[in-house]
Order: C-alpha cells, then sequence, then structure tokens
C-alpha cells in the first residue's frame, strides 16, 4: 500500500474574531492557488489515490476537494477524526486496517498528528522530527500496517519543490 500523507495549504490565521474555533478555518485565496500547483505536480508524479480520506477541519477538506478535482478523484471524499491536529497513530492505523483496504490512500490532515503518524509508521516510534510544511506531502509504501511494522519513505517533498515539478 503507498499511503500519502498531505498537510492542508496555508489557511487564514488561528485565534482571530473571525474563526475562534479552530476547525472552522478556510484556505486563504493563496493556499488554495498554491494547492492547485501542489496537486499539479502530484498528478506528474502519477499520484492516482484510491480514496482520499480528510479531517473534518475546513481547511484540510478544501485541501482535499483541490487534490480530488485535479487528480480526477471520481469518489466522495472520506472524513475521519483521527486526522484531526490531535489525532492519535494508533487510532488512524486501526482505522485503515478495519475500513481502507486500497493499493494507493491518502490522508489529509494537519500538525502536529500527521508528523507523528509518519514517525510511528517509519520507525515505530512517535520520536521523529518530521518538519511537515503547509502543502508538503509525504509518500510511504507498507505492505502490512500495524503500529509496530515499518514503513519505507518513499519521498517527502515540500511545497517550494513540488511546484518545481510542474
Amino acid at each position: 500500500m503507498k499511503i500519502y500523507l498531505v498537510r492542508h495549504a496555508i489557511a487564514e490565521n488561528a485565534g482571530t474574531s473571525d474563526y475562534e474555533d479552530d476547525s472552522f478555518r478556510p484556505l486563504t485565496d493563496k493556499g488554495h492557488e498554491k494547492m492547485k500547483k501542489i496537486a499539479s505536480a502530484l498528478k506528474s508524479l502519477g499520484v492516482d489515490p484510491d480514496l482520499i480520506v480528510s479531517s473534518p477541519y475546513i481547511r484540510a477538506g478544501q485541501t482535499a476537494a483541490v487534490l480530488a478535482k485535479t487528480l480526477n478523484y471520481k469518489e466522495e471524499i472520506a472524513y475521519s477524526d483521527s486526522l484531526v491536529p490531535m489525532g492519535k497513530p494508533d487510532d488512524m492505523i486501526g482505522e485503515i486496517n478495519e475500513k481502507y483496504a486500497v493499493d494507493e490512500l491518502m490522508l489529509v490532515g494537519h500538525e502536529p498528528s500527521l508528523s507523528t503518524l509518519a514517525s510511528v509508521l517509519i520507525t515505530g516510534s512517535p520520536d521523529i522530527s518530521i518538519n511537515f510544511k503547509k502543502g508538503a506531502i509525504c509518500c510511504l509504501s507498507v505492505d502490512d500496517l500495524h503500529y509496530d511494522r515499518k514503513a519505507v519513505l518513499e519521498w517527502l517533498i515540500t511545497p517550494k519543490i513540488s511546484i518545481k515539478i510542474i
């Protein structure tokens, strides 16, 4: 299985009077446009997810929608509370094993949960530091997905690099 971990694009600032509830912060226009370019780069790399699962937060859902449109994804985007900012990696791993039997899975979420999930999948421990910038994408491959089974890090692309691919 290939697992693509995608951090949402640039969103409105947290803690402003317009967005006191963090889950309602949308992407900025700049974030939306940048994600379109990032998604085009993924398309040129042959990324073709069988399933896209997003955090229920607005900015992640909007990021997933841009990815789905650009990648010609025809299915409904699924949503998981395991992808919220403080989601636990073991919950997401269990959910993948129970619900998502696909060859290519794209997970759209937030920090710190994405870097923690990547760390656990790669090393079996949440202790490795991974810098997931907004719009960054990580590709992992794994044969048997469990908390203590190691995934292979295929690549990690920052937004600046992905935009240069197209």
